[in-house]
């Protein structure tokens, strides 16, 4: 039996396999990657590595086994039409026979267009006859975090999200949970909702910033169509710019908040709080 990663050199990926490797013998891994230079540390590592692209279905043929639990990582690639590139992996774990498909979804409570796709991918899913879990990855911090440069520039947290509020966690907690059920019993056919233990507000974040920073970075709360065009001015695409600012208008109805609890009872652990995780970013 393998554990098997897709996207395993993504953001997310690499923290999965990282903590997969603290519980596991590496050649009980195996990740899946387009670029299999970039995987070379895990390879030295003993990690097995798997060349398939969602994109080329062919690539995916034999690579899973009966019995092997699978991390489903969403693509990232939003032009693509992710749920057809989704349902490539699920109908290859299916006709393995894999003992458990774990897929990173959204909230069950996020209405945003960003979302679509991750419904379409869950429908399929749960209707396929493969063993499941939802793993409804909230926001992260480093969605914030790595996007710091022009909010330092400006001296402004500009959002058209309102006093809306954000249970964001670390990329390194979700990979936790992920790794708590890829290494775990009884997680078949169950449904996680995972944010960060304490939700926030865009003031406090500029307040966390200005007192980490020494500077006054105040926050601006704008109209989407504002935010839209600033984004568009910054070189976003406009598809890409709707969706971000369909985040904040879901984020504006409290849509991101999560209070479950799964994600830190997953991980055995608290959450990372979202101050850590931006003095780590300020350190650069």
């Amino acid at each position: 039996m393998s554990i098997v990663v897709t996207g395993a050199t993504g953001k997310l990926g690499r923290h999965v396999v990282e903590q997969l490797l603290e519980k596991v013998p590496a050649e009980q891994i195996t990740a899946v990657v387009r670029d299999e230079a970039r995987a070379a540390d895990f390879a030295a590592r003993g990690v097995k590595i798997a060349v398939a692209d969602y994109n080329s279905p062919e690539t995916f043929d034999g690579l899973f086994a009966a019995g092997d639990k699978v991390l489903l990582i969403s693509g990232n690639e939003f032009d693509k039409g992710r749920p057809a590139q989704h349902q490539v992996v699920i109908d290859r774990a299916k006709a393995a026979g894999v003992a458990l498909l774990a897929y990173t979804s959204a909230p069950g409570s996020l209405t945003a267009a960003l979302a679509d796709d991750h419904r379409a991918t869950e429908k399929a899913l749960t209707s396929s006859g493969v063993p499941y879990a939802l793993l409804r990855n909230g926001w992260y911090h480093e969605n914030y975090t790595e996007q710091l440069a022009p909010v330092l520039e400006h001296n402004a947290v500009v959002t058209a999200a309102g006093e809306g509020r954000v249970s964001s966690a670390s990329r390194a907690d979700y990979a936790a949970a992920a790794v708590a059920v890829l290494t775990g019993e009884g997680h078949e056919n169950q449904t996680y909702e995972l944010g960060g233990d304490e939700a926030w507000g865009f003031a406090e974040y500029a307040a966390e910033l200005s007192r980490q920073t020494g500077k006054e970075i105040v926050y601006n709360a704008v109209p989407a169509e504002v935010l839209t065009g600033i984004l568009t001015g910054a070189g976003v695409p406009e598809p890409f710019a709707a969706i971000l600012v369909g985040v904040d208008a879901s984020i504006a109805k409290g849509e991101l908040v999560v209070s479950s609890g799964d994600l830190s009872r997953l991980a055995g652990r608290p959450t990372t709080p979202f101050a850590e995780t931006i003095a780590a970013a300020l350190k650069g």
